[in-house]
C-alpha cells in the first residue's frame, strides 16, 4: 500500500503521514498521494483508508470524478441518463519531486495523468503543521492545480452530470466509522442535512473510535476563492467532508490558467463545544491572513 512516505510533525510529535508514492493500488481507485493517518495529539488516527464501503476513500485527498472526462476520484464514474457506471477512465496522480520537505512543512510537484497516458495538471501542493493551542494542531493544505493542455479543462462532478446534491469534488477528508456515530455543525447551523451544499467560513465533524476516544474536526476555508465553495457533509452512511469544486456547474479553467485553494483543518482530542470551535476557527483564520 506504501513504496513511499514521510512524516508531518508537530513540535515533537508525529501527526501525520503524507504517502508521496502509494503502491498497490487499483486503477480503479484513482491512484494518488494522500494523508494517512492523521491523528490527534493522543495518538487517535481521525482518516480512513481504502473502508470497505468506498475502497476508493483515501484519507485526506484531492479528488475530482470529472475533469474532462477523466476519473481522478475512483469507482464508478456518473454518466447522465445512464447513473454509475463502470468505465476504464480513472487517472492518475504522480509525484514528480519535492519543493520543500521538514519536519513541520512538505510542498510537492504532481502531475495528473488521464487514462490515456496525457498530463492534463501540474499541481503544486502545500501541507504544514501549525501550533494553534495546546490541546490541538492544523494542518494547513493548500493546493494550485495549472492546466498544461492546448484547450480548457471542465471539472464536473456527479451533480453536474445529473444526480443532484452530489458534487463532491476538491479536497476530501475520510474519517473513521466508530463506536458512535459522526455529527456535524457550522457557524449557525446543526447536522448534515442542513450544512450538506452550502457554504460557510467553517464547518466541524465530531466522532468517536471508542467511548473514550473521541475526536474533532474544524474545517476552515482559508480564503475567499475557497469560501465560495459548498461543502459535501456525510456523517450517516460514512462520515467525510469535502470542499467542492463544482457543485451544480463544471468549472472550466482555461488553457494556462490555475485554480488555487486552501483549507486548514484543525484535528483536536475530544468533543470540542461549538463556542471552542468558534475561537480554533477564528485563530486559523487569523493564521491564514497572516500567512
Amino acid at each position: 500500500m506504501c513504496d513511499g512516505a514521510v512524516q508531518l510533525r508537530h513540535c515533537d510529535t508525529r501527526v501525520a503521514d503524507y504517502v508521496w508514492r502509494p503502491g498497490g493500488l487499483p486503477r480503479s481507485v484513482s491512484p494518488r498521494p494522500f494523508l494517512h493517518p492523521v491523528r490527534t495529539l493522543a495518538g487517535i488516527a481521525v482518516t480512513e483508508l481504502m473502508p470497505r464501503d468506498h475502497p476508493h476513500h483515501l484519507g485526506a485527498s484531492i479528488a475530482v470524478p470529472d475533469l474532462g472526462g477523466h476519473n481522478f476520484w475512483g469507482g464508478r464514474t456518473f454518466v447522465r441518463a445512464q447513473g454509475p457506471t463502470p468505465l476504464d477512465n480513472h487517472g492518475t496522480q504522480l509525484h514528480e519531486g519535492w519543493l520543500t520537505r521538514s519536519p513541520a512543512t512538505i510542498e510537492a510537484a504532481l502531475a495528473w495523468t488521464g487514462a490515456d497516458g496525457a498530463v492534463l495538471l501540474r499541481e503544486r501542493r502545500r501541507m504544514a503543521t501549525v501550533p494553534l493551542a495546546d490541546d490541538c494542531w492544523a494542518l494547513d493544505l493548500s493546493f494550485e492545480l495549472a492546466n498544461v493542455t492546448a484547450e480548457p479543462l471542465s471539472f464536473a462532478s456527479p451533480a453536474t452530470n445529473g444526480r443532484p446534491g452530489a458534487g463532491y469534488g476538491g479536497f476530501f477528508w475520510r474519517a473513521p466509522h466508530g463506536a458512535a456515530g459522526a455529527s456535524a455543525f457550522g457557524p449557525d447551523r446543526r447536522g448534515a442535512r442542513h450544512l450538506h451544499g452550502r457554504r460557510g467560513d467553517w464547518l466541524a465533524l465530531t466522532g468517536a473510535v471508542s467511548p473514550t476516544a473521541r475526536w474533532t474536526l474544524v474545517f476552515v476555508a482559508a480564503d475567499e476563492r475557497t469560501r465560495a465553495d459548498p461543502w459535501f457533509v456525510r456523517t450517516g452512511d460514512y462520515p467525510g467532508v469535502g470542499s467542492c469544486l463544482a457543485w451544480d456547474r463544471p468549472l472550466v479553467v482555461a488553457a494556462g490558467d490555475t485554480l488555487r485553494r486552501r483549507i486548514i483543518t484543525v484535528v483536536a482530542d475530544g468533543t470540542l463545544a461549538a463556542g471552542r470551535v468558534a475561537q480554533l476557527a477564528a485563530v486559523a483564520t487569523a493564521h491564514a491572513t497572516r500567512g
